[in-house]
């Protein structure tokens, strides 16, 4: 037996595998709003056999885009275009899920292949928002410090994105905590300074996004899961840490999420991240074992056997890959012949399949 292509069940949502498709960025929208390169690049994920196909980093609001090219889902002109992906992916017995997520003082740049640099308001850019007036590296913009007023707006603005996800006909949402970003920007003292509620302590620093799950949650049907991609560490000293992510883990499986999407890094330009195969691995193993929720490990995962060892080992419950499906859309149905796995093929596919 195979537990990389067990099945896994997470609420009302089984999934027939444990290989995800991680969130990845394609800068490839106008307004926000997905084409038919999306349709196409995640529904080959579908089609390639991975259980969870999940959107790229999706915007709640225009200014919490990483690029002007990110997808949004804050419109009502960007439901449609989902919908027509979702109920592709479902067709092939995926399941859809999205990333929601505001990039805070990550925002506003070129997308990567044209230098991915910060982007001024006269070439088409916008004021950053934060915790606290900190840049994210040299070149960048100084935030605008949120202020009360402003995050309870951003609140109800997940909130909205989550019900917008839904009538776009997905069954998986995930709340973008993780890689430098407005929500692990909360959480980590070295991009908040803040010294209202919201700022100093743990308690204080992780109240922000804390509030943003729980009302996604509120929001979200009860029968379908909610996952949080976190960063469990900055690899920087002082900064967020596993420790700090075991806290928060539990504090999210209290109010409601389900699955924690262990990533790290991306806060700080100078973090040493040791990228080794399998890096973050023990991330998805302590929080799992520490606080009980279901993890799933992400990070130069790329072979079958080493992503069946993870999982046969107990150290998460699912596995998420990026680079892996970038390069191979059809990694599942390729993994299920590696490990001797007579894995669902699509019937137009079959032919090729012992070729």
């Amino acid at each position: 037996m195979s537990k990389l292509f067990s099945s896994f069940a997470l609420r009302n949502i089984e999934f027939k595998n444990r290989i995800f498709v991680s969130p990845m960025c394609q800068y490839s929208c106008m307004d926000g709003v997905p084409t038919d390169w999306h349709l196409v690049h995640l529904g080959s994920r579908a089609t390639g056999g991975a259980a969870l196909v999940m959107t790229e980093a999706t915007a709640i609001v225009p200014e919490g885009r990483i690029s002007p090219a990110d997808a949004g889902i804050w419109a009502d002109s960007q439901i449609a275009p989902f919908k027509r992906i979702t109920n592709f992916i479902k067709s092939q017995q995926s399941v859809p899920g999205i990333q929601i997520a505001h990039a805070g003082r990550k925002a506003s740049t070129e997308v990567p292949w044209q230098g991915g640099k910060p982007l001024p308001s006269d070439s088409g850019g916008w004021t950053p928002v934060a915790p606290s007036p900190i840049p994210f590296a040299a070149g960048y913009a100084i935030p605008h410090e949120l202020t009360s007023a402003e995050l309870d707006g951003l609140v109800k603005s997940f909130t909205q994105a989550a019900r917008n996800a839904r009538v776009a006909g997905f069954e998986v949402i995930e709340i973008h905590m993780a890689h430098g970003y407005l929500l692990h920007e909360f959480l980590s003292p070295l991009s908040n300074h803040r010294t209202d509620s919201l700022g100093g302590d743990f308690e204080g620093r992780s109240r922000f996004p804390l509030q943003v799950a729980t009302s996604v949650r509120s929001v979200w049907p009860a029968d379908l899961p909610v996952f949080v991609r976190i960063s469990a560490s900055d690899w920087v000293d002082g900064g967020w840490d596993i420790e700090q992510s075991i806290r928060l883990c539990g504090r999210l499986r209290d109010v409601g999420v389900d699955l924690i999407d262990c990533s790290s890094g991306g806060l700080t330009p100078d973090a040493r991240i040791p990228q080794t195969p399998g890096y973050q691995v023990s991330f998805a193993n302590a929080i799992r074992q520490k606080t009980g929720i279901a993890t799933a490990a992400v990070g130069l995962i790329t072979t079958p056997e080493q992503a069946e060892q993870i999982l046969s080992e107990n150290h998460a419950d699912a596995i998420f890959l990026g680079r892996a499906m970038l390069r191979d859309p059809y990694w599942p149905l390729h993994a299920g012949k590696t490990l001797g796995i007579h894995a669902p093929w699509p019937v137009q596919y079959e032919r090729a399949r012992n070729e």
